[in-house]
């Protein structure tokens, strides 16, 4: 198993288990740990040990979006660095030769919203919901906008985008999110087993 700053990695019987983990912040995405997490996924995508790859969490949140204390009175070049670089991780998850399987047990928002509807399977439990609130702080995601229309539908994607109101799992699957829910005692083990059929 390896650790970096903001998650950690383990590779077994060709299932890789990438897993945010910083409770404290979220699991937010930094710039910082969306440039990890491009290095690693990328690195995943070279593996032969590696046929499938759970991205899973930490804690009471699968990601709460970007760290809105990073991006305080900072200056455009930052922001479009920041925004750059997270178009990159969402495309990458899409180029890699591996399936990814979003694990959820919590609240995904914003560019965790987008995290989620990047990959190509969700599983999350009966107590996950989704948003994507920036408008409620003068915000239109209009990155996420892109993933969600492709899950979705647009139609639905833009009633999630301009109200900001959250969607809990069961209507997440109902409109094509989510995969499939479960409850949280089984949220492991359903993971796994898709994953290693899938390998």
């Amino acid at each position: 198993m390896s650790e970096h700053g903001g998650f950690r990695v383990e590779v077994e019987d060709g299932v890789a288990e990438l897993v945010l983990d910083d409770p404290r912040s979220r699991n937010s995405l930094s710039l910082a740990t969306i440039d990890g997490l491009i290095a690693e996924f990328e690195a995943l995508g070279g593996r032969t040990d590696a046929d499938v790859i759970v991205l899973g969490h930490a804690g009471p949140a699968f990601s709460a979006g970007h760290d809105l204390r990073e991006m305080t009175e900072r200056d455009l070049p930052f922001y479009q660095q920041l925004f750059d670089r997270c178009s990159v991780l969402m495309q990458i998850l899409h180029e890699l030769p591996q399936p990814v399987i979003a694990r959820v047990d919590g609240v995904a928002t914003a560019a965790g919203c987008q995290l989620v509807a990047s990959c190509d399977l969700v599983v999350a439990t009966d107590r996950s919901t989704f948003a994507t609130p920036g408008v409620r702080i003068g915000l239109f995601c209009s990155t996420p906008m892109v993933a969600l229309s492709r899950s979705v539908g647009r139609k639905r994607a833009l009633q999630m985008l301009l109200t900001g109101d959250p969607v809990d799992a069961r209507e997440a699957e109902r409109i094509g999110l989510v995969n499939r829910v479960v409850p949280d005692d089984e949220l492991a083990t359903e993971t796994r087993g898709l994953a290693e059929r899938m390998a």
